[in-house]
């Protein structure tokens, strides 16, 4: 067993397919395939299903390409500490970061970091909280910022700000000389809500907070809050929107902000990262950058 023949099994299981995965693997398909059949003959179990139209992990296989992002993961840490020798902040920080977040908090971490950490670029995965999970949990991340809650085995949570959630309503709308807005009203049959799909956690947060949408209101999903912010500009419907999103930078004469009465629905932003993960050094120059983020829309906790 090596670990070139770890990295052909953890690649096919990414790609699904060993064509693909022979490119991003950089050898023939050929090759790749012979090295695959050669570490499950020696393993003595078949790792991959395969068939003319799809590639599928068998149970044990799921199992050992788990552990192989691992060993793959602790070797790659033996380079890391080669490379940095006692400076944890040399070297890329792969970062998750939910889609409701990324847009919004990277452009004002991101000069901090340039100043504090130079030699420490963001390897950016933007995703949903369940895919960031299963990265973070295999070692393809470092870190992600996600919203909580978040449960997960052995990973190291750092809650970091609160932040509240707006509302969004097209200029022309009722409501856009109100002063606040009950979330009990967004439920009403002559409103249409646009939120993210299903899936996204802040969708369902708004949901929470407003649980008689799921039953009263019509609600519409897009793909992501600027496309969201565009509807509500083009008059199809009104939002809710995270309060980083729709500060001045963000605004335009179309829509109106509107804050929510009390009690204002918010959500809490934190760092995960695995307990094994050795550099912590990495961690604290990132959260200490999150800190420094001077706006009106996010809580800093201390």
């Amino acid at each position: 067993m090596t670990l070139s023949e770890l990295r052909f099994i953890v690649a096919v299981a990414k790609e699904r397919n060993f064509r693909r995965a022979a490119e991003k693997s950089f050898v023939s398909q050929p090759a790749l395939s012979l090295a695959v059949k050669k570490l499950e003959d020696e393993l003595g179990v078949q790792i991959f299903e395969r068939s003319h139209s799809d590639i599928a992990m068998t149970p044990i296989g799921e199992q050992i390409v788990e552990q192989a992002i691992k060993a793959l993961e602790e070797a790659n840490r033996v380079k890391e500490i080669a490379k940095q020798g006692s400076n944890q902040l040399i070297g890329p920080l792969k970062l998750g970061v939910i889609y409701s977040v990324g847009p919004y908090l990277l452009p004002e971490i991101i000069p901090t970091l340039r100043q504090t950490a130079p030699e420490m670029p963001l390897d950016v995965e933007e995703n949903l909280t369940a895919h960031l999970e299963v990265q973070l949990r295999n070692g393809i991340i470092d870190v992600a910022i996600i919203a909580l809650p978040f449960d997960a085995p052995a990973i190291k949570l750092m809650p970091l700000y609160d932040e509240s959630f707006v509302v969004v309503v097209p200029s022309t709308h009722p409501w856009a000389e109100r002063a606040s807005i009950s979330p009990q009203e967004l439920s009403t049959d002559s409103e249409k809500v646009l939120l993210l799909n299903s899936g996204h956690c802040f969708s369902n947060q708004v949901m929470e907070a407003c649980p008689d949408l799921s039953r009263k209101g019509e609600v519409l999903q897009g793909n992501s809050l600027e496309t969201i912010r565009n509807m509500v500009a083009s008059n199809l419907g009104i939002t809710v929107l995270p309060a980083s999103a729709a500060i001045e930078r963000y605004q335009n004469p179309l829509i109106k902000v509107i804050p929510f009465s009390e009690p204002v629905p918010s959500r809490r932003i934190a760092l995960a990262w695995r307990k094994s993960y050795s550099r912590a050094g990495a961690i604290d120059k990132l959260a200490d950058a999150i800190r420094q983020v001077k706006s009106a829309s996010i809580q800093v906790l201390t």
